[in-house]
Order: structure tokens, then C-alpha cells, then sequence
């Protein structure tokens, strides 16, 4: 399986996130969810929302990272003028 977890160091508007969901759940081949993080067992979490893709496999990853629609969502991020990180994670 592959993960790809996008955090963010602000809670983004909930209108506006929506409308970046639905992007974000037009990648073909995956799965996505989102939400705050709401603690951490060492003191203030690292970030304060993350959304995330789950893959079945890396060849269904690959294809979807070569889509239109999985461009348009790393622009929609960038417009939404929030500082995040994108993370690629192997779970094997």
C-alpha cells in the first residue's frame, strides 16, 4: 500500500477544504480522507491537519501521480495559501 500524507501547519477553512477534497477525490485509484490532528503523546502535535491518500500498490500510485487530476490538486493546495509538506510512504 501507498500512503501519500499531505499536512498542513493551519487549520485550513472547512468551505474551502471541501472544495479541495473533492479534487482530491477525483484521483483515480485512491482513497482519500482528511482531518485535524487533535494531539500528540509528546506535547503539541507537529502540524494541524493532514490529508491523506491510500493507494493499493505502487503501480496504482504511479498512474495516478501521471493524471491531470492529481496535478490540479497540488495547485488547488498551493492556492489555498496554507504551509504544507507532502509525504510518499511504502507500506509494505
Amino acid at each position: 500500500m501507498v500512503i501519500v500524507m499531505v499536512t498542513y501547519e493551519e487549520l485550513p477553512d472547512p468551505d474551502r477544504y471541501a472544495e479541495h477534497a473533492e479534487l482530491c477525490r477525483k484521483v483515480p485509484g485512491g482513497e482519500f480522507q482528511h482531518g485535524p490532528v487533535f494531539g500528540s503523546p509528546l506535547g503539541d502535535p507537529a502540524f494541524a491537519y493532514v490529508g491523506e491518500w491510500r493507494f493499493p500498490d505502487m503501480d496504482a500510485f504511479k498512474a495516478a501521480t501521471r493524471t491531470p487530476e492529481f496535478a490540479a490538486t497540488g495547485q488547488d493546495a498551493a492556492a489555498m495559501a496554507i504551509a504544507f509538506r507532502v509525504h510518499f510512504c511504502d507500506l509494505s
